[in-house]
């Protein structure tokens, strides 16, 4: 018996070490895992920022960056290598990714990015502070001020959303949507899909009973963003997306959310803090609140396709604007 108890005290010991002094390789360089949900722009974008972050603090550091190609099941295979690995710290990029580390690791430090609402995914109790060994950085945007905008522009009566129905992110994006569409006297038309092939099937479905479309920052609906675009682009509705980093290309006539790239500096600077002795638990959940954090892009091109003229002081906002086919990114005074 007390050969057991000085095992588990030994053990607990091992782990807490592990949480305090982070994980390293044989040849000490210290390691930090990055679960991606799948690649696509705004989430490429965020993982950059957190290394760089990280980087800009002095710290080294060794990446095992792994990308769930937006499947569950892998997203917790990944979550177990870096648990049975003992990494130093987790970084989760997207909501299903941050769950199934989350779940996973109990021991070393999590910290999510590029998620919704972190108190619906289970993530955190509160926002004020982080619960346990996790705590992050979310991508919430103002959907309500985004509808109400979207219909001051465009003139929509109908507004349309398609999300995915297995996403706890994009459940939560909804009951937003849902409240911004009421608020704006706007009635609603939904539609479900459940992997990226659904999506434009679900565009081509929606398009005709809609004047616009709001997408929001669901991952399986914004990897098909091209195939949204074509639908709408060729029915002469406008797109309101909430996120600038996907719609660089075109076709959306406005988008406006966090930016990314900003967004993973942040998140890279809370794993920074955690590798310098903060507890996960102390840090409180990171939000893009001042303009300088946002993106707020218009599409002229996409605008006069749908014969819809967005007025001057929105252009004079915008941080990026698309035109003649060519986008042009104001650099901050």
């Amino acid at each position: 018996m007390k050969k057991f108890c000085t095992g588990l005290v030994l053990a607990l010991i091992a782990l807490q070490t592990s949480f305090a002094n982070g994980g390293k390789q044989a040849d000490g360089a210290l390691v930090i895992g990055i679960s991606k949900i799948l690649q696509h722009p705004a989430l490429d974008a965020c993982e950059q920022g957190v290394k760089d972050a990280i980087a800009s603090r002095g710290i080294t550091a060794v990446y095992d960056s792994q990308n769930a190609n937006n499947d569950l099941s892998t997203a917790a295979q990944i979550a177990n290598k870096f648990n049975s690995e003992k990494v130093a710290v987790a970084v989760g990029i997207a909501t299903p990714a941050a769950q199934a580390l989350a779940n996973a690791l109990k021991t070393i430090p999590v910290v999510f990015t590029a998620v919704t609402d972190p108190v619906a995914a289970g993530l955190v109790v509160t926002v004020a502070h982080g619960e346990n060994n996790v705590t992050g950085a979310s991508d919430a945007i103002p959907t309500a001020k985004n509808i109400a905008l979207f219909k001051e522009i465009a003139g929509i009566k109908t507004l349309g959303y398609i999300y995915t129905s297995s996403e706890s992110n994009s459940i939560a994006e909804l009951e937003l949507v849902t409240q911004g569409a009421a608020s704006a006297g706007l009635t609603l038309v939904t539609q479900t899909v459940n992997t990226t092939a659904e999506v434009k099937q679900a565009a081509q479905a929606i398009a005709g009973r809609v004047d616009g479309l709001y997408m929001s920052t669901d991952n399986t609906v914004f990897t098909a963003l091209p195939a949204v675009i074509e639908v709408f682009r060729t029915a002469k509705k406008p797109i309101f997306a909430g996120d600038a980093s996907g719609a660089k290309d075109g076709g959306c006539m406005i988008a406006s959310g966090s930016n990314y790239y900003k967004l993973g500096l942040a998140t890279g600077n809370i794993v920074a803090d955690i590798l310098g002795g903060k507890k996960p638990s102390e840090i409180p959940v990171k939000f893009a609140t001042e303009p300088s954090e946002l993106d707020f892009l218009v599409d002229l091109d996409a605008a006069a396709n749908c014969g819809i003229t967005i007025p001057q002081k929105y252009i004079d906002q915008a941080t990026m604007i698309f035109e003649n086919g060519k986008l042009t990114e104001k650099t901050a005074n």
